[in-house]
């Protein structure tokens, strides 16, 4: 009999729609159920993808007696993360200040008025490894608040008041200059792995919004160090394990510190920042392998993440059923073996791809297995070769079980798509990834974008063309605010600029406090424990920075103060963490950049459909003079027209031609792509 979660959207409650668990989402209905039958709050927080929730919820979740129990002595809260980061971002702060760690899932259990006071991530069916097993941790809980009720308040109290201390206070940190972005530079330099690329040691993350500081620090001082390290660790991760050498794209990260052996989930976000930087560092360097890796990111994304609706789904799952024992594993989808390897392409071939992806018999991951690698090119006289075994181990891996995909459309992240997608295109010259990231924006405006009321808000989530009920939060206004003023410079159409606007126009006047510090959740959200602040990068841009970023573009392209002001107050937290934490505030640092630099606001006028036009315009997108931005369109306008940057911009000699300001000073209009390269900083692969 199916539970309460059968008539969710998201694909992780879904998947415990059949659970004997009574689970219950997210709702002030869970918590009046608690408060009338005296009971606390069991909160488990997942995502469809990782890997320990699904052993936990086969091991306990679905285990009749464990299930019996919880149902007599709890009310069960279940979350999807993904849907809402603000009620797991309050509850993952608590669970890390108690224990010093966090992660997924996360097991949390709170009074009836959402106060938690007992918290854990995975726990198993038995004790083992120092830690109990569920069943010990539920007895003891439900012990605790029989015997002494007191003691659970006064530390459910205890710990609110411990979260409501730890505001931040960020308003008046000043904007960071050289001297912090340098310091960071040298932070991140300490940090660096010089043998294998990236930083720390195991498990190693792709630093994505790292590398994107790297690749602007260079652009702006010419620093090679920067660039050495983007450049290094981008070619470590190409050739490791974590990229898929078959199907392109990237897994969550590498659980070793040489890229070898990935967790074998893909989330959008990852491919998303990392198609964009690979494709940043073709622009800044010509690197065949930067330009190959950029390419079959954003064709893995087409092909395997789109929607039928046109948006991007959140991931692909890291376990998939292995056709021999017929379980759910992990990897089985992806690893080889050198007989397998044979089987598919014939002993000369197969010995021949061994060699290349570095298949060995002993293995590299699990019961011999391998994870395909490229530890460097096959010669050039066998590119056609390579390209051929590649192909057919392609075909016979697409006969194997899939991964399961969660077909979540997330918003942030899509804007992260649409951004990534629509630079690619221009870049490689691949109009169909324009029209891809064309159709993604559309989705979000034409399902995620509520006018309700006059003002225009964005759900979190979409799924199988039906909105979700849960709004959205910080990173969702500006990577999507981020996505569409991409879409705009590369295509010339004005409205994704307008409506970039519209979205900033809200984190103005629902997120922002009055000393300029950003929320993660709007002044009308749902009341928390803890109002969500947090402007460190995880996996992708913290919502703050991210909204920065844009707040920051968009004052470019329309000179608006307003605007201006907000980004660099925002950008007070980069002044106080950027020389500290560098790693954990990589996006901030590369906004950072761009304020420096200006950023640099570029006016491209012409005929539509005049080949000079498209020169001049490909030049500009190529620009390396970080985050600068790009209008494109007719001239005439005396306003501008869509583009404020276009107005009063007029022809040269009836041709073409450019116009480049920064800081408040324009240099002469060109008609010469080679002199607007200069003007932009640009390197013209």
């Amino acid at each position: 009999m199916p539970n309460r979660l059968a008539n969710e959207t998201s694909p992780y409650l879904l998947q415990h729609a059949d659970n004997p668990v009574d689970w219950w989402p997210w709702s002030p209905e869970a918590f009046a159920e608690a408060r009338e039958r005296g009971v606390p709050v069991l909160l488990s927080v997942g995502y469809s993808s990782c890997h320990w929730c699904h052993v936990m919820a086969h091991e306990s979740f679905e285990d009749e007696p464990a299930a019996a129990y919880m149902n007599e002595h709890f009310v069960n809260v279940k979350v999807d993360r993904e849907e809402r980061p603000d009620v797991d971002a309050v509850y993952m702060e608590a669970v890390q200040a108690a224990t010093g760690q966090g992660g997924w899932p996360m097991t949390v259990f709170l009074t009836a008025d959402a106060e938690p006071f007992y918290f854990g991530t995975y726990f198993p069916p038995e004790p083992r490894h120092g830690m109990p097993s569920f069943t010990q941790v539920l007895e003891g809980v439900r012990a605790a608040w029989v015997d002494r009720p007191e003691e659970v308040a006064e530390v459910a109290q205890k710990i609110v008041r411990d979260l409501a201390g730890r505001q931040l206070d960020y308003g008046k940190a000043g904007t960071p200059g050289p001297e912090e972005l340098a310091q960071a530079l040298l932070g991140l330099t300490r940090e660096y792995d010089a043998t294998h690329g990236g930083f720390g040691g195991a498990p190693k993350f792709p630093p994505s919004m790292v590398l994107e500081f790297l690749l602007r620090h260079h652009a702006r001082t010419g620093a090679e160090g920067a660039l050495q390290m983007a450049a290094d660790t981008c070619e470590a991760m190409a050739r490791g394990g974590i990229y898929d050498q078959l199907g392109g794209g990237f897994a969550r990260y590498s659980v070793d510190r040489e890229w070898v052996v990935p967790h074998f989930e893909k989330m959008l976000y990852d491919n998303a920042l990392l198609c964009r930087v690979y494709a940043h560092l073709w622009r800044a360097t010509g690197s065949d392998l930067a330009r190959r890796v950029a390419l079959e990111t954003a064709d893995f994304m087409v092909r395997e993440l789109r929607t039928a609706q046109g948006g991007f789904a959140s991931a692909l799952d890291a376990d998939s059923e292995d056709p021999l024992t017929g379980e759910h594993v992990e990897g089985a989808y992806y690893a080889w073996t050198p007989a397998q390897l044979r089987e598919v392409l014939g002993e000369t071939d197969g010995d021949l791809a061994a060699g290349w992806f570095g298949v060995t018999e002993e293995g590299t991951f699990e019961h011999g297995t391998s994870v395909l690698r490229l530890p460097q090119d096959g010669p050039v006289a066998e590119a056609g070769k390579f390209a051929e075994v590649r192909a057919r181990l392609l075909a016979a891996r697409d006969r194997r079980p899939a991964p399961g995909r969660d077909d979540k459309v997330v918003a942030a992240w899509n804007g992260l798509a649409v951004a990534a997608l629509a630079e690619c295109g221009a870049y490689f010259e691949r109009p169909d990834l324009v029209e891809r990231a064309t159709e993604a924006a559309d989705l979000l405006v034409r399902l995620h974008f509520d006018a309700t009321g006059g003002r225009v808000r964005l759900a979190r989530t979409s799924k199988d063309g039906r909105a979700g009920a849960n709004a959205g939060v910080l990173e969702d206004y500006g990577d999507v605010a981020e996505g569409f003023l991409a879409l705009a410079a590369v295509t010339g159409e004005g409205v994704w600029l307008e409506f970039a606007g519209f979205l900033l126009d809200l984190v103005l006047d629902r997120f922002t406090a009055e000393d300029g510090t950003l929320y993660d959740t709007a002044h009308d959200a749902e009341k928390l424990i803890r109002r969500p602040q947090d402007p460190t990068d995880t996996a992708a841009p913290s919502g703050w920075t991210a909204a920065a970023g844009a707040l920051l573009s968009y004052a470019a392209h329309t000179g608006s103060e307003a605007h201006r002001t907000a980004a660099e107050r925002a950008l007070g937290v980069v002044h106080a963490l950027g020389p500290r934490v560098p790693r954990f505030i990589g996006h901030g640092l590369a906004v950072a950049e761009a304020l420096l630099d200006g950023p640099r606001e570029v006016a491209v006028v012409g005929r539509p459909g005049d080949p000079a036009l498209a020169a001049l315009h490909r030049t500009a997108l190529l620009g390396t003079a970080p985050g600068a931005v790009v209008a494109v369109g007719p001239p005439g306008a005396a306003d501008g027209g869509e583009f404020p940057l276009l107005a009063g911009r007029t022809l040269a000699e009836d041709r073409p031609a450019a116009y480049v300001c920064r800081h408040f000073v324009c240099a002469r209009p060109t008609t010469d792509p080679a002199e607007l390269a200069e003007q932009v900083g640009a390197v013209r692969p």
